[in-house]
Order: C-alpha cells, then structure tokens, then sequence
C-alpha cells in the first residue's frame, strides 16, 4: 500500500493534504477498502463550517454507511462534485480524484494533533 508522504491523517482514517492556509480532505486507501464499494457520498455545502472532529458528510458503500469527520476545523472552500456521479473514484483514486471538500483552517495548529505517515501505518498495522 504507497502512502503519499505529504499527509496527516486521523485515527478515523480521513487524509488532510496542505496546500497554503487550505487542506484538501478524502478519505484513506485503508478505509475505501474496508469500506467495499462506494456507491454514494453527502458532502456539505460551499461555506458551511465544521469543527475538528464533527462529522461533516457521509459515504455509503454496499457493506455500510460512514460519517467523514473532519480532520481539522474551518471553512468548506469546494466540495468536489465529481462524486456525485463518480462515487467509485473514492475506491479507485482515495488519494487524488476521490478527494471530497477542501477546507480554508481557522487553526492551523490542530494539524500537530494528526498522525504522520509512520503512526498511521502502526495504527493499520501496516
């Protein structure tokens, strides 16, 4: 399993990639699979806030539904619309097109809060 190197992840299995003061969010390789096959995703709207933590979408696979949390707290910037008639992308690209909201941080600091690479892969056991 490649793990992009330039992520932090949660012990919920969500991804938080930065690029400047704004974070690109999907979820995990690892969680896609236990997932099964994605066949819808809720993503929040443009301009909703959400706190580190709180769930702020769904993905519903055949095996089962799951909240997305969000790894870190700010603002909703895009929502990647894709998926809307893609769901499968989540499974087949979890890293790039399956990416699911961007968030503009209101504090930058929670990302020490985050795993690195190393302490996601001993979580997973990988």
């Amino acid at each position: 399993m490649d793990f992009p190197t330039n992520l932090k992840y949660t012990k919920d299995h969500e991804w938080v990639c930065m690029e400047g003061d704004t974070g690109m969010v999907g979820i995990t390789e690892y969680a896609q699979g236990e997932l099964g096959d994605v066949v819808f995703v809720v993503l929040p709207t443009i301009g909703k806030t959400v706190k580190k933590g709180e769930s702020f979408g769904t993905v519903e696979a055949v095996k089962a539904v799951s909240d997305l949390y969000a790894p870190v707290s700010g603002e909703v910037v895009a929502v990647n619309t894709d998926l809307e008639s893609k769901p499968e992308l989540v499974n087949k690209e979890p890293y790039g097109g399956g990416w699911m909201i961007k968030l503009k941080l209101s504090d930058s600091g929670e990302l020490a809060n985050l795993l690195d690479e190393k302490s996601y892969r001993e979580l997973i056991g990988k």
